[in-house]
């Protein structure tokens, strides 16, 4: 085992459902220089055939179980820089979008990320899942970013063309080789996938559940059928399974009870609701949230 791994160490605190989760080993790389231990930390997962999995803001995460025997890495590089002159924006990946879009707004009256104030979560995750609300996606104004290539123990510049974004997706998701360190961003023009008039502040304020929950969990299967509207539509708004719930106020919300919710009970909602929607509708709904499963060492 590496010296500065931590063992036993509690994660559940790391996703928004705020469920009991623990970790074999866990290491939290705060700077740039921590980078050099992911080549040490990859090669010995490696080795010992152990399961390695990267976090950073944890609200798009769903731990399937209450333990995970394996290595998890907590990103938690901080920092980010604005041009005025160019509207170009460098963040590192552990960054509130939240409250870069907020700062950009109110400190340098750059309103183009307006839509991203109140969306939870990293510049990481964010660019990872391509998070997008109200009409604006990550991808949007996206110039480039920077990524450590734990194959290859190399520093390598991936450009938006090569990103590979669609919805909800990035390659990023196919190659978890990759760590993000940086991001780079163009805020000189607006770009949006459809125009929306929704107050987005008002509408996170009042119409979204408040409580344990990492937002919409399934994918919209198209404009004419969200998620929200089929889980309605066959009667499990509101319906608990145990310390897991799905919210009276937005039927697309998974929500749990914290510490006295098993992850169980939220991963038995999630399969109970699409069995019943895809046997009434015929739809098949996908998670926009990613489930982390435990996946035991195989040495």
């Amino acid at each position: 085992m590496l010296s500065f791994l931590l063992k036993n160490h509690e994660i559940g605190h790391y996703s928004g459902y705020q469920t009991r989760v623990f970790a074999d080993y866990f290491y939290e790389l705060s700077s740039e220089d921590d980078i050099a231990k992911l080549a040490e930390i990859y090669q010995w997962t490696q080795n010992e055939r152990i399961p390695l999995l990267i976090i950073g803001g944890g609200t798009n995460l769903l731990f399937a179980s209450d333990l995970y025997e394996g290595v998890v890495i907590k990103n938690s590089l901080s920092g980010w820089q604005y041009d005025t002159v160019s509207n170009i924006l460098y963040t590192s990946s552990d960054e509130s979008i939240w409250e870069i879009a907020n700062q950009l707004e109110t400190k340098y009256y750059q309103p183009l990320w307006h839509r991203f104030i109140g969306l939870p979560g990293s510049i990481g995750g964010a660019i990872y899942g391509n998070a997008g609300c109200f009409g604006l996606e990550t991808e949007s104004n996206f110039v480039s970013c920077e990524v450590y290539d734990m194959l290859s123990n190399e520093q390598k510049t991936i450009p938006k063309s090569e990103m590979g974004f669609s919805y909800r997706h990035s390659f990023l998701k196919d190659n978890p080789h990759l760590f993000l360190i940086s991001a780079t961003f163009d805020l000189s023009e607006k770009h949006e996938k459809y125009h929306s008039d929704v107050d987005n502040i008002y509408f996170r304020e009042h119409q979204q559940p408040k409580g344990n929950s990492c937002g919409s969990f399934f994918k919209n299967p198209s404009k004419e059928n969200s998620a929200g509207s089929l889980i309605e539509r066959v009667g499990l708004k509101g319906y608990r399974h145990g310390g897991a719930y799905w919210s009276t106020l937005h039927a697309n919300f998974l929500m749990s009870d914290g510490l006295s919710c098993p992850p169980s009970d939220l991963i038995g909602l999630v399969g109970l609701t699409q069995e019943i929607v895809k046997k009434e509708t015929g739809i098949e709904l996908e998670n926009e949230v990613r489930i982390i499963e435990n996946i035991p060492s195989k040495k």
